[in-house]
């Protein structure tokens, strides 16, 4: 998903998993809450990235982690329904 604008810190969202990459980059698809955000350049340009801080740590596609918080690409993002 592409925000019109960057979402406000403090946010609630859902991670996705991406359709075109098995379960990645979360496979539970967590809720968090974002703690900031940056631009960054990928593949297909410039994108914003997220630094989400998990409601409960997660493990990401390749079983690693717990992880407490991550920085997610903005496609993966949706507004919380919580």
């Amino acid at each position: 998903m592409k925000f019109d604008e960057p979402l406000p810190e403090g946010a609630r969202v859902r991670v996705r998993r991406d359709p075109d990459f098995g379960p990645g980059p979360w496979p539970t698809e967590p809720l968090g809450t974002v703690d900031l955000h940056e631009l960054v350049s990928t593949m297909q340009g410039p994108e914003r990235t997220y630094w989400i801080m998990f409601d409960e740590p997660q493990r990401d596609a390749d079983g690693d982690g717990p992880y407490a918080s991550s920085q997610v690409l903005e496609r993966y993002l949706e507004p919380a329904d919580d």
